[in-house]
């Protein structure tokens, strides 16, 4: 009984630790600083969104109770689901770039789905939309999670609203 519940304990853990990473980092995406000159400047944040993938320019928790800004991505990498990041540089350089930081969030993914609620454009109706490539961020992102057949976790589609 205790080493059953030790698993299950661990297992809840994995999940809820997974799910306020990606509350914090999906609700601290804002819109481009105002006054940002052109589309593509520096300090502009395009937000790519797929169906299977998603990164964005947001602040990263430090776990020290800060925050870094960094170019994110989250997708599903041998059924896990990855954090993927390096430093937002700021300045337009030729330099290369560093290599990103893998971070697992959860293990056992069998499928990771996001979708965007809004409209890209104004000539576009708002809705649920499998893919979002805008400066514009939409008004709710959603993850959902499938775990594999025979996995006993659940993972509620966690919908969370960038700054606007």
């Amino acid at each position: 009984m205790w080493g059953a519940q030790t698993r299950r304990v661990g297992e809840t853990g994995e999940l809820d630790a997974g799910a306020r990473v990606l509350r914090v980092m999906l609700g601290g995406i804002s819109a481009s600083p105002a006054g940002s000159v052109g589309r593509g400047a520096a300090g502009t944040t395009k937000l790519e969104g797929r169906s299977d993938s998603l990164a964005f320019v947001g602040d990263l928790p430090t776990g020290l109770g800060a925050t870094r800004r960094a170019d994110i991505t989250l997708e599903l990498v041998q059924e896990r689901l990855v954090l993927r990041w390096t430093p937002h540089r700021h300045e337009l350089t030729t330099a290369p770039a560093p290599e990103p930081t893998e971070t697992e969030l959860i293990r056992g993914v069998a499928h990771l789905e996001f979708a965007y609620w809004g409209s890209p454009s104004a000539d576009q109706p708002v809705g649920w939309l499998a893919q979002w490539d805008s400066f514009n961020i939409p008004n709710l992102i959603r993850v959902r999670l499938v775990f594999a057949k025979g996995d006993r976790r659940r993972w509620p589609d966690l919908i969370a609203a960038p700054q606007r």
